[in-house]
Formats: structure tokens, C-alpha cells, sequence
């Protein structure tokens, strides 16, 4: 018996179709994979202020959970059992590699320089003696830290001011509290686009390596990684997929591998 799941619109700027082929003998015993069918349930770890990837969205077949979270303890809730995944514009990185197993990759992403337009910052070099903000456990703040000499070895004190979430960032931004903000171009875009006034932000182009969304699964899980991959492939070849990346971010940015 085949079960469904279908995620459409942006809380992951895909639509899905989870599909759990096959019998119980074929699987792994006691596998999260065979709870979340037991229980008709995929409960997603989100920062639901992290927009267009945290909307809420409807679904079929498997009850998707959207489960607000503190971003810095997201491996935390995830290895506890209190999130089935991380599943909201989060980045693959080495470090997190660590703590989690990740499905494919399926969008890319990257982080850029968020400004007010008066400011006259247009590169990374041009926050120099200037104050930055990052949201904290994001991998903005990563790459700050891991890159010092693209950015932070620039702005005052070395230093990021961090906010529990981006729509803080942008407030502070707008009171000119912090002189330029590094976030992910998926969030800053959309927030942006969104403004009354969105000609008053400038935003730089990255300087660090482009990034990848991935879905975050608890170490071990190799039954659900199988699930949610075989997903976002048949998400990419009925065409789904793309078609949400182009509505949310304007451009094709599914990746298939």
C-alpha cells in the first residue's frame, strides 16, 4: 500500500509527494520512517519567521506538523525525537554533517550583504568599522566566523550582533542599530519584495561560496533519507518543484542532485 504525502507552496519553496513503497520486511525495524506511517504523522523542525521557507502549507495522505523551533537548538529537538526533520532553508555545512544525515540537495541558496541604500555599502570591504548582524545558528553566521577575512575581520570589534531571527535583523537594520545584515538571499529577497519602500535596501552581492538546502535527518535514519530523496525527485520531474522556485524566488533554483 502506497501513502502520500503532499506538501505544496513554500515551506520548503518545493511541492512534494512522499511516497513509502514496499512491506515492513524490506525496511529497517523500529525506523523513524516506520513510526512516522504508524502515526500519520512528519513532524518539521521550522523557523516559521524564516519566509518563503517557513509557510505553512497544506497536506495529504501523512499529516505534515509544522513545529516551530529555536534555530540554535534545531539538532538538539531533532536528536531528542521532539521534530521528525529540519526541514526550512537549512544548509548543508561539514559541521552539521557531524550531527545529522542529510537528504539530496534541492535549491541553492547564498549569503548576502542586506544595507540601507543611503548607506553607500555595496561590498563586503565597505562594512569596514561598521557593525554587522547575523541571525544566531544560522549558517551566516558560520561562514562569518569560518571566512574572517572576507567579512569579519572588517567590521568594528570583529564581532556579530546575532538575533534569535531575521525579522528582529531587518528592525534593527531599519533603525540603523546595525549597519548591514548577512542572511540568506532566499529570506532577504522575499523580505524585501514585501517592503512599502523596498528601494530603501541595497543588498551586495556574496563574497563566500554559494550555498545548498538540504532536509535534515537524525543520524542513522537511512529509511526516511530514502523516502524524502525519492520526493524530491519525483518533485523535479513532474515539474512541481521548479514551478514553486520560480513563483517564491523568481528563478529556477531546484537542484537534482
Amino acid at each position: 500500500m502506497k501513502r502520500l504525502l503532499k506538501i505544496g507552496g513554500t515551506v520548503l519553496g518545493l511541492s512534494l509527494v512522499l511516497v513509502g513503497c514496499g512491506n515492513a520486511d524490506e525496511k529497517t525495524k523500529a525506523s523513524k520512517w516506520d513510526d512516522i506511517k504508524e502515526k500519520n504523522e512528519l513532524v518539521i523542525g521550522i523557523d516559521d519567521t524564516f519566509v518563503p521557507m517557513g509557510f505553512r502549507t497544506k497536506e495529504l495522505g501523512i499529516k505534515a506538523k509544522f513545529q516551530p523551533i529555536d534555530w540554535t537548538l534545531k539538532e538538539t529537538e531533532l536528536d531528542n525525537g521532539t521534530i521528525d526533520v529540519i526541514w526550512n532553508g537549512y544548509t548543508v555545512t561539514d559541521a552539521r554533517k557531524e550531527k545529522v544525515d542529510f537528504t539530496m540537495n534541492y535549491l541553492s541558496n547564498e549569503q548576502v550583504l542586506v544595507s540601507l541604500s543611503d548607506s553607500g555599502i555595496k561590498t563586503f570591504k565597505d562594512m569596514k568599522d561598521k557593525v554587522i548582524g547575523a541571525q544566531e545558528g544560522s549558517s551566516g553566521a558560520d561562514s562569518f566566523e569560518d571566512n574572517p577575512e572576507l567579512l569579519k575581520d572588517f567590521v568594528k570589534d570583529q564581532e556579530a550582533i546575532l538575533y534569535p531571527t531575521f525579522t528582529e535583523a531587518f528592525l534593527d537594520l531599519e533603525a540603523k542599530r546595525i549597519d548591514g545584515l548577512l542572511i540568506d538571499k532566499v529570506f532577504a529577497e522575499y523580505y524585501i519584495s514585501q517592503q512599502k519602500d523596498s528601494k530603501k535596501f541595497a543588498v551586495a552581492p556574496s563574497e563566500f561560496e554559494n550555498e545548498n538546502f538540504a532536509i535534515g535527518v537524525k543520524k542513522g535514519e537511512t529509511e526516511l533519507v530514502k523516502q524524502l530523496n525519492d520526493a524530491l525527485q519525483k518533485a523535479y520531474k513532474d515539474g512541481s518543484s521548479v514551478k514553486v522556485s520560480e513563483k517564491w524566488f523568481g528563478e529556477n533554483r531546484v537542484l537534482t542532485e
